[in-house]
């Protein structure tokens, strides 16, 4: 269906109704929110007026369900648009969503894929990967027309996604590309390399097998830049500012990554593999906010995601991505159908203390044995990596071949032990459990050296880290983490008493309503798999 100038104003009644037909011929339950946010997506199109939307749902969940609000909108847009999402939505949508939704149109909108825009007079809907959509918007390639509106699908992760592309790494065969392109400089890069590699393992071992680089390390590296520099340059050899470029015969990776260690607020780090001895150098921004601010102007975006903040002005998450003023709106769960049951033990040893460990691993023990007659998964999440790898070994001890640490290969009974990163991965192709059991909040550890060096930084800037990041990490990916099992209505136990000793508890408990809470086991949560 296509739209005059002055028939604009009429899109969101369209949209509206024709949603409205196609939910009611699929015959099936609906995400209750759909007409909603698809009148909200369209007035956005037709004010071109950003605007951020927290759905509450998982993109993996159902298919992502909130997709028809924002597809129908854009398929009914009479002028061009862009769409950004991963490749395996990308998939979803092209070969499911867009075919039966453009079925209900008069004439259905051109459709492209691709990491720029197709010719200039295409006035269809383009979809392209967030790493192609930023990596242009960062660099100003130009790639994609100014002032065209785009919906960004999956916005939780956009923090994460400019980082990506805002860091610079060096890995070993680097090290070989570079001799390679300056044979004369060999010996001062095999030096460079053999201090740097002593340097680096002296370090302690962590369980995040990284470790920022203090000042020996930085001079180690900035003397081999000095060694590599051209003897035409002479700033350089009077010690002055210097810029690697292409005059000096260096590899893109080395160029990119002094040309990022100069920018400020970079967190200089390396990551090891000690069994290999080998190690990788990155420079990655503290934070994405500096960097990002200059991109939203460009175009009228639709931010979506499932929980990006708790409030709905969204105010942490804007100033983290350098986000201005725009439309917020939040969608709170379904308390009659995604309400979960939360048992929160009290009494139970703080995680910081040493009697924890085994009360931990009693509370395991008697929800195994709560659940044991029900069938489906039962993920248990320990966040500590060393604690993860005992608990595995513990209960596969116990339980058998059931219990199977970070595989996604699980009998119909099985019980997986695994990691934040791992389960917010894996939730897609994992059945959604019956019981989701939580060691601890996911708040940043400050023993992750990389998580040190961006509380250091905020401590400098006198700013509250705790409030600004810490917690706002660990809220987003708690609500990530227990939403397949809003889904099916099971049991989610959380076994960290500082929800209920802790200021910031009431704000835990809120990014997990709805729930019906309580301290004890009762069994007949777990005989009822089709709540």
């Amino acid at each position: 269906m296509q739209y005059s100038k002055r028939d604009k104003v009429v899109i969101e009644v369209e949209v509206h109704k024709i949603l409205r037909t196609f939910l009611r011929s699929a015959g099936e339950p609906m995400w209750p929110h759909h007409l909603t946010m698809a009148r909200l997506v369209a007035r956005a199109l037709r004010l071109e007026r950003s605007a951020l939307m927290q759905t509450g749902v998982s993109p993996t969940a159902a298919g992502g369900r909130y997709r028809l609000s924002y597809l129908m909108p854009l398929l009914m847009w009479p002028n061009r648009a862009v769409l950004v999402a991963a490749e395996e939505v990308q998939q979803r949508l092209l070969n499911v969503e867009i075919p039966q939704l453009q079925q209900w149109l008069d004439k259905p909108k051109a459709i492209r894929t691709g990491s720029r825009w197709p010719s200039e007079g295409f006035q269809g809907l383009l979809l392209t990967s967030p790493e192609a959509w930023l990596k242009d918007r960062l660099e100003g390639g130009g790639g994609f027309p100014a002032g065209v509106v785009t919906v960004v699908d999956g916005a939780d992760d956009l923090e994460e996604w400019a980082e990506r592309l805002l860091s610079a790494g060096i890995h070993p065969v680097d090290w070989n590309q570079l001799m390679l392109a300056r044979p004369e400089r060999a010996e001062a890069i095999r030096d460079a390399r053999v201090r740097l590699t002593r340097a680096v393992f002296q370090h302690p071992a962590n369980p995040y097998e990284c470790c920022l680089m203090e000042a020996e390390e930085r001079e180690i590296l900035t003397g081999l830049f000095r060694a590599l520099q051209p003897s035409s340059s002479v700033e350089g050899e009077a010690g002055g500012e210097f810029r690697p470029d292409s005059s000096w015969g260096l590899p893109a990776a080395w160029c990119g990554f002094w040309q990022r260690w100069q920018t400020n607020g970079q967190l200089l780090w390396a990551e090891i593999a000690r069994r290999q001895g080998l190690f990788s150098l990155y420079c990655s921004p503290v934070e994405v906010a500096e960097a990002l601010s200059p991109v939203w102007p460009q175009q009228p975006v639709v931010l979506i995601g499932a929980a990006m903040d708790l409030q709905v002005e969204a105010q942490i998450y804007r100033q983290r991505l350098g986000l201005g003023d725009l439309t917020c709106l939040k969608f709170s769960p379904a308390r009659q159908n995604e309400l979960i049951q939360l048992y929160l033990p009290d009494r139970l040893p703080l995680p910081n203390t040493p009697q924890f460990q085994d009360a931990l691993m009693r509370e395991f023990r008697a929800l195994l044995g709560a659940g044991d007659l029900e069938s489906g998964l039962t993920v248990l999440i320990v966040g500590d990596v060393p604690l993860k790898a005992r608990a595995g070994a513990a209960l596969a001890a116990e339980f058998g071949s059931r219990v199977q640490v970070e595989r996604t290969c699980l009998d119909d009974r099985g019980i997986l032990v695994t990691g934040w990163e791992f389960w917010l991965a894996n939730q897609g192709v994992l059945p959604a459990p019956h019981l989701l059991a939580i060691a601890t909040l996911p708040v940043p550890s400050l023993e992750n050296p990389l998580v040190a060096g961006r509380v250091a930084h905020y401590k400098q800037q006198r700013l509250d880290w705790f409030r600004l990041y810490l917690l706002p990490k660990a809220l987003s990916t708690l609500q990530r983490a227990i939403r397949p099992v809003r889904d099916r209505q099971g049991v989610v136990a959380l076994l960290d008493s500082r929800v209920l000793h802790r200021s910031y508890g009431h704000q835990v408990l809120a990014a997990l309503s709805p729930l019906a809470r309580t301290d004890y086991l009762d069994a007949s949560w777990f005989a009822q798999p089709d709540r």
